[in-house]
């Protein structure tokens, strides 16, 4: 159903032409909108107008109208009658409201079709079917899954809506609360890079605009309708291992996720194997600054002196870190083969560590 402010902005705005005074109730006599502040109480007249026959009438000095929906009257308009023209004015303010609740409700089918494809509801013909019936046109498509710190409100789905405002082949809708989904119109994405960009933007508008921290994940291209489930399911995983590998990263694409896509499918039976195999019975014990030198060095390939030079620390002291290390896990991390065994266990106890979580 249409909102009472957009049915207000729409009397006003014909009130304000006409200078005639409109007032808009529901079916049951609710007083819902009005141009102006009502002179009387109608709503008794109303919810009898609403259950007679009559397509329109003059009570009290006004012109009553229905609005009908599907046959099914929806709304009451009331027309000041004290001039000639309010039954012409009160008919086409009837033809206005009803081709907006038409397009609010064709929009409203659009979105829940596309919801369905998403959960995978729908079997294929029927896609294809209900695709031609709300002209919905084939296309490349992407899909983005938009996640927000905290909880969500709905200005973030404003924002995403108002970026794509004029594209009649993107879709934005919700699955839940936490998440908003776009499902972008691909033609002009012609590589990862660009879908990459995209990601970027819708990142920093909703920072500026909403105020809040974002992380957008995002799936593979696909030609068909039945294939954005998924498209969906790709953009789902990327947010997910980027969660847990890549935190640092607020745009995830499910095509870059390189090792951790491989450990995030492995069985805990293996992961723990596997920390076994390389700790043994040793207690991992490492403190914060350990893990920013780890870091630091595995960012500058290992060059001791480089990463000493950006620590500000001398090259003996990150040296001294580095052995301090080597007899606490028993890897030499100086050594390519060991810095990578050490690399893929800490992702590996990530990924055990988040499904303890869950």
């Amino acid at each position: 159903m249409l909102s009472n402010h957009r049915l207000h902005e729409v009397l006003e705005e014909i009130a304000d032409i006409s200078r005639i005074g409109l007032i808009l109730y529901d079916e049951k006599g609710k007083l819902l909108v009005a141009s102006g502040e009502p002179e009387l109480d109608m709503s008794n007249e109303v919810e009898q107008f609403a259950r007679s026959m009559a397509e329109s009438q003059i009570l009290s000095g006004y012109h009553f109208f229905k609005v009908a929906i599907d046959q099914e009257v929806e709304y009451i308009l009331l027309a000041k009658a004290n001039y000639d023209e309010a039954y012409m004015v009160g008919r086409l303010a009837v033809c206005q409201i009803r081709n907006m609740v038409l397009a609010n409700r064709e929009l409203s089918d659009r979105n829940n079709f596309m919801q369905n494809i998403l959960l995978g509801n729908m079997l294929v013909v029927d896609i294809y079917n209900k695709a031609r019936k709300l002209h919905i046109e084939q296309a490349r498509r992407l899909v983005y899954v938009i996640e927000v710190e905290g909880r969500r409100e709905s200005i973030v789905m404003e924002v995403v809506k108002n970026l794509f405002a004029n594209r009649s082949r993107d879709f934005v809708t919700e699955i839940n609360e936490q998440t908003v989904i776009l499902i972008k119109d691909a033609s002009s994405i012609r590589t990862d890079e660009d879908a990459m960009k995209l990601a970027g933007m819708i990142v920093a508008h909703i920072q500026a605009e909403a105020m809040v921290k974002a992380r957008v994940g995002y799936g593979n291209v696909v030609d068909a309708l039945p294939d954005i489930a998924k498209s969906y399911q790709e953009a789902k995983m990327a947010l997910e291992v980027g969660r847990i590998f890549y935190a640092g990263r607020e745009a995830i694409s499910y095509g870059r996720l390189g090792i951790g896509r491989l450990i995030y499918q492995l069985p805990m039976s293996l992961c723990e194997m596997f920390i076994r195999e390389v700790f043994g019975d040793r207690e991992l014990d490492i403190d914060d600054e350990t893990m920013v030198t780890i870091q630091k060095f595995f960012d500058n390939s290992l060059n001791i002196s480089e990463t000493a030079r950006q620590l500000y620390i001398h090259r003996n002291t990150l040296v001294y870190r580095l052995e301090r290390l080597q007899k606490m896990i028993g890897l030499d991390i100086r050594n390519f083969e060991d810095a990578l065994t050490f690399k893929i266990a800490m992702m590996v106890i990530a990924h055990m560590g988040e499904a303890d979580n869950e």
